[in-house]
């Protein structure tokens, strides 16, 4: 994972002190939502060492449903939202969780943690209510610190980013829909950009926590929905709509 970059500069990120013996003074409840349970453990691993970050990780998630019933239950200051799950998305977890994003007194904040870096999957989720879009790519020490800013009610973005939530919020038009982009099921979308940016089945699979199998099975969907016939048409298609 490398660096994250926040948006909210200048001003260093809110990293939590450490001390010798004490741990740190700070302290964040943090929920996990991902539907690959070695992405959370590895997380869990990453960040959750409480003496040490300042993060208690209360609770995980694999899918919309669990994650709104943990969320609902452990009222953590901020969630470790992915963008692509089953029952819907990130965006129907913040959609169902508004009434908790509003609370005055104890707001529960979301931070996006994905894969993905598209410009749609990132509008949509700021759209939705998270307080921020960091990928899979960060840091565990940048992760942390993302996490406190969060809580701090800042805005926390990865490098690039930040540039497309302020292109969509400047602009007063509604972006075009794609019907042949639509047609595409969110993991497919994925599927499609890793393809065009010349991955191959394997770093794929690795990538998003999927087995080779699957990933031909998404790219085969993929050709048939868009009538295509290869990678290469694949590609170029990808490329024609900017979204490699």
């Amino acid at each position: 994972m490398s660096d994250a970059t926040e948006a909210n500069e200048p001003g260093e990120p809110t990293e939590p002190a450490e001390q010798t013996g004490a741990g740190p003074e700070r302290r964040v409840r943090v929920v996990l939502v991902d539907d690959h349970r070695m992405f959370r453990t590895g997380v869990q691993a990453e960040i959750g060492q409480t003496e040490r970050t300042g993060v208690e990780v209360v609770g995980e998630a694999a899918d919309v449903d669990q994650a709104v019933t943990v969320i609902t239950a452990t009222r953590p200051e901020v969630v470790l939202l992915d963008v692509h799950l089953p029952g819907g998305g990130g965006v129907e977890v913040l959609r169902r969780c508004a009434p908790l994003m509003a609370d005055a007194e104890n707001p529960v904040r979301f931070l996006a943690l994905s894969v993905s870096d598209a410009a749609e999957d990132v509008i949509g989720v700021i759209r939705g209510g998270a307080r921020g879009y960091v990928t899979k790519t960060i840091t565990g020490t940048d992760l942390v610190a993302s996490v406190f800013r969060v809580q701090d009610g800042d805005a926390v973005f990865s490098p690039r980013l930040a540039g497309f939530v302020l292109d969509a919020f400047a602009s007063t038009d509604a972006p075009p829909i794609d019907e042949d982009l639509d047609r595409l099921t969110q993991r497919e979308r994925e599927v499609l950009r890793l393809i065009a940016r010349g991955y191959a089945y394997k770093e794929i699979a690795k990538q998003l926590y999927i087995s080779v199998k699957t990933v031909e099975s998404h790219v085969s969907a993929v050709l048939r929905k868009l009538q295509l016939s290869n990678r290469h048409e694949l590609t170029r298609w990808a490329t024609a709509r900017r979204l490699v």
